[in-house]
């Protein structure tokens, strides 16, 4: 496959190299009579140029498979570029292309039906456009499910010019293989989502910012007798959107089904919404995983669920109101199957929220967990005891934005748990003891990342890199490092001559008379202080200069529940 690859990547030049020496020879040749304008073409022969090329182009033994396996290496710019260099390369690019992401003004209405025809394969096609700008409408998005049998997922965004008509006429095909759709900040609602569903296969559905998605208008449901058993939903994902109320009939009618839940800065009642759609008479359904984040939810929330849901598998819990450790033990109690919580806890006005006894009752009764992130929450080491005695299986932990993480507490980390393969340690009072403790200790450890703990040296870093060297060792270079012994003496002496300078009156020895070593003292540590306060306001400021330039062009920023950076 290399040489195939490096052959497809010189054929154009070498096509375009033949081209120019034929039509030099053909120009430099004597004739015996005065030129005209007539003579040259009766003499040029056509076959010559593609023989010529043909000689040259080594792609043409390549199967067409093979050949789009090439393609498929290439990126976008690349890959429409080859297909500008003949026919079958162009037939082979357009058969062998499954993913298209197209901006979708309103000018390429036009053009969209030969785009359409020329992708036939696509399976999956993503349709973006500037809210500012008006975009595709509806008759032009309705040809898309005619010439597509093979769409499996359409992705809409700021698409403000398809209205629930569009939807509608778009599902009126029935494309038989659609089965993901994710929708953001378009000019439809209820109407035209209701219709997707009744005539697709939807499986996963991701809405976001859909300012026509209101309660007064309709909900969004499955039609009486419209769904059976393989046409429910699997996945829901709800962001930004303001009517928790109008997803009630939706959970009902699939929570036999539904195994994610996904909700994010979504307002409304959810814990009225959890109860009446998974059952308040305790039917049991079929979701294992459920993320919540920024979302109005308390204790009477996660009692649904933990009723509802003995299946679940991980929980995700960020800045929830009203979640406490009430509501985390009743997880805990009837939840046994947990593998991954999740909880970045919130306090609002010094109200209660999930502390240190919750996350205990998850340790005492959740033995098969494997991934635990705690953010924000107080741990104890009795908690840790507990992870450690009862979770034999936790491979991946997170403790970050806690004070209550010491040195001590990090020890004993190191010493108790002993299948864990990731740590993650963020803005804790750790300092050199407690890395030389995780070095000395967790021998099944792959990967260590530290962030903003201020009392960690880059050379304790090294010296645990020295010591294993097998374990990844992960440190942001916005972390402010404690000084090590030379710069607390060179810090020492600058604070002693300031002094000197100060006072005019040093002895032989070159020190100042009297409190001497109180005077240095308090010198140095107003420089460390000062030196440390100085980047905790550089890391804010780029954190709000990143944050700006971001909302600037127009990408939001998003703290995902997820976390899937923390181990990576």
């Amino acid at each position: 496959m290399g040489q195939s690859t490096s052959s497809c990547s010189v054929a154009p030049s070498s096509i375009a190299a033949a081209a120019t020496t034929t039509s030099a020879a053909t120009k430099c040749q004597p004739h015996p009579s005065p030129p005209t304008a007539t003579v040259p073409r009766k003499k040029r022969k056509p076959s010559h140029l593609p023989a010529a090329a043909a000689a040259n182009d080594h792609t043409l033994s390549l199967p067409d498979e093979c050949l789009a396996t090439v393609f498929s290496k290439l990126g976008c710019h690349d890959r429409n570029s080859c297909s500008l260099v003949s026919k079958r390369w162009s037939s082979v690019d357009s058969a062998s292309r499954h993913r298209l992401v197209l901006l979708s003004p309103a000018e390429i209405s036009p053009s969209l039906p030969s785009l359409l025809n020329r992708f036939t394969s696509l399976t999956v096609l993503s349709l973006k456009c500037s809210r500012k700008s008006p975009s595709i409408d509806n008759d032009s998005f309705a040809q898309i499910s005619r010439f597509l049998n093979s769409l499996q997922k359409i992705k809409l965004k700021g698409c403000t010019h398809i209205s629930d008509d569009g939807l509608v006429a778009f599902s009126a095909n029935r494309p038989s293989k659609l089965s993901k759709v994710s929708f953001a900040s378009c000019g439809f609602g209820a109407k035209g989502i209701n219709s997707m569903l009744t005539n697709c296969s939807i499986k996963d559905l991701t809405l976001k910012r859909l300012r026509k998605l209101d309660t007064r208008t309709s909900h969004l449901e499955y039609p009486d007798g419209s769904f059976g058993a393989g046409k429910l939903l699997v996945r829901l994902c709800i962001k930004d959107l303001h009517n928790a109320g109008v997803f009630t009939p939706l959970l009902s009618s699939c929570s036999k089904s539904l195994k994610t839940l996904i909700v994010c800065r979504s307002s409304g009642n959810w814990d009225g919404v959890l109860e009446e759609s998974f059952g308040g008479g305790g039917e049991v359904t079929s979701v294992m995983e459920i993320q919540f984040e920024s979302v109005q939810l308390g204790d009477q929330g996660l009692t649904s669920i933990s009723t509802s849901c003995p299946d679940l598998q991980a929980l995700y819990l960020s800045r929830t109101t009203d979640c406490t450790d009430d509501g985390l033990s009743a997880v805990a109690g009837k939840c046994k199957k947990l593998r991954k919580l999740h909880i970045d806890a919130w306090t609002r006005f010094g109200i209660r929220t999930i502390g240190d006894d919750g996350v205990h009752s998850i340790a005492q009764k959740s033995s098969n967990l494997q991934e635990i992130v705690l953010m924000g929450v107080p741990i104890s080491v009795q908690t840790l005891n507990a992870l450690a005695s009862n979770c034999r299986s936790l491979e991946r932990m997170a403790l970050c934005n806690t004070d209550t993480l010491g040195d001590a507490e990090l020890a004993f980390v190191a010493a108790k748990f002993l299948p864990l393969k990731k740590l993650c340690i963020k803005n804790c009072p750790v300092s050199e003891l407690g890395i030389a403790a995780v070095g000395a200790g967790c021998p099944n450890l792959v990967k260590l990342k530290v962030k903003r703990c201020r009392g960690i040296s880059a050379a304790s870093i090294g010296r645990l890199k020295l010591r294993r060297r097998l374990l990844v060792v992960s440190v942001d270079e916005d972390t402010p490092m404690a000084f090590d012994s030379g710069a607390e003496e060179e810090e020492r002496q600058r604070g002693v001559e300031r002094r000197r300078g100060r006072d005019g009156n040093p002895n032989h020895h070159g020190f100042l008379p009297g409190n001497t070593s109180g005077t240095t003292a308090t010198a140095t540590a107003n420089a460390i202080c000062t030196s440390m306060s100085a980047l905790f306001l550089k890391s804010k400021f780029e954190n709000a200069l990143h944050l700006r330039r971001g909302r600037r062009g127009g990408r939001r920023h998003d703290s995902s529940i997820s976390n899937d950076d923390i181990f990576q």
